[in-house]
């Protein structure tokens, strides 16, 4: 069995910085190869072709070519035509692409293609409330509209997306999966010494970085030594233009502001530490689907403060792997937050129950399994 992935981005040294959904793919890519599978991956979108083989996956970089009036048609077809190519001539069964901006849109393949939903622009939009762009709905449903099959990463994202956009298709639900032998508890020589609250993720609104920064100034009243660590991309906050970091700095309380640090990016592979350092994981995000960074958190044996929204349902366990919490109630995040900060034994416990469900449910070997069972099933039709 040979799949091939067709994406935006992906985690590697030679391309621009990847987010949840690089991640993702990269995580099921690399699994699939240690379970058999053949995998190819496909980047778009570069300024620069190239093919190359590495950790035993196949791997074509395509430049975008830019026609004015008809670059996303001429795009597109060339896309097509280079990955219909290489299909045939490597042996491809299937191929699956994000339903991000709906890349795949007025593409035809010779093997079947999957759209996975991690949360389409138009998803997004629904959850942030507000307003999208024609063009990015019109390419989404298209591709979504005439993709042989549609999963989603939870079912909350398959519902909302089959609502957005009126399909008929049925949506199955694969979950993202973690490797728990990279992310795993610090060893017993580990000592922590910072009384830190981590978040980490790209510093946006619809993250609920906003709330946070509320919620932190009530925190600190009950909590002076305690430190924020916010360690991820700043962005241009869509409704104010101007810089979300900016924005989040000026809703503290001023004399809090010494308390913040902020790393604007560290390796992938230094994630793990920040997070084993730190004493509790905030992450209070208004828009995901199943986002890595609370399964990564999660497997470390971190008690998470989280929303309470959707996806989240099928992740946490309230009152087990952490708090979820409406992210607009400040009081109540601020109070969580002081909960687990202040009581070891109540973090500790979280901390492990949250590794049990991650190994139970969510580990990359078994979420790899079940894409591996949903694979040979097309195949075999």
């Amino acid at each position: 069995m040979h799949i091939g992935f067709i994406t935006p981005e992906y985690p590697h040294k030679a391309l621009p910085g990847a987010g949840g959904l690089g991640t993702s793919i990269k995580n099921l890519a690399h699994e699939l190869v240690q379970q058999g599978v053949e995998v190819s991956v496909f980047v778009i979108g570069l300024d620069r072709s190239e093919s190359f083989v590495e950790d035993q996956i196949q791997f074509h970089f395509i430049q975008k070519f830019k026609v004015p009036g008809i670059t996303w048609f001429v795009t597109r077809k060339y896309y097509q035509n280079r990955i219909n190519k290489i299909v045939g001539s490597n042996s491809i069964d299937l191929l699956e692409a994000p339903d991000w901006t709906g890349i795949t849109a007025f593409m035809k393949f010779k093997v079947p293609l999957i759209i996975r939903c991690n949360g389409s622009d138009a998803y997004f939009c629904k959850l942030e409330g507000r307003k999208q762009k024609w063009k990015n709905f019109w390419f989404e449903k298209n591709a979504l509209k005439n993709a042989d099959e549609v999963i989603a990463a939870s079912s909350f994202t398959g519902r909302l997306t089959k609502e957005i956009f009126e399909l008929k298709k049925e949506i199955i639900t694969l979950y993202n999966g973690v490797d728990i032998s990279k992310f795993k508890p610090a060893t017993p020589s580990f000592e922590s010494k910072e009384n830190s609250i981590l978040y980490f993720g790209t510093v946006i609104r619809k993250k609920g970085v906003l709330e946070l920064a509320k919620a932190y100034s009530i925190f600190k009243e009950n909590n002076p030594d305690a430190i924020l660590k916010i360690i991820g991309k700043d962005t241009v906050d869509i409704f104010e233009n101007r810089s979300t970091l900016e924005l989040f700095y000026s809703l503290v309380t001023p004399a809090n502001h010494k308390s913040i640090e902020y790393l604007d990016h560290i390796s992938y592979s230094e994630i793990s530490k920040e997070i084993s350092k730190a004493k509790v994981i905030v992450l209070p995000s208004f828009a995901e689907a199943f986002p890595m960074t609370w399964l990564e958190a999660m497997a470390m044996e971190k008690a998470l403060v989280t929303s309470n929204i959707g996806w989240a349902n099928e992740m946490m366990i309230d009152g087990e792997t952490g708090f979820m919490i409406d992210p607009k109630d400040h009081q109540d995040f601020a109070k969580k937050m002081t909960f687990l900060f202040k009581d070891d034994d109540l973090r500790n416990n979280f901390g492990e129950n949250a590794r049990k469900r991650v190994v139970s449910n969510f580990s990359s070997e078994i979420t790899t399994s079940k894409n591996i069972e949903y694979y040979q099933s097309l195949i075999s039709k």
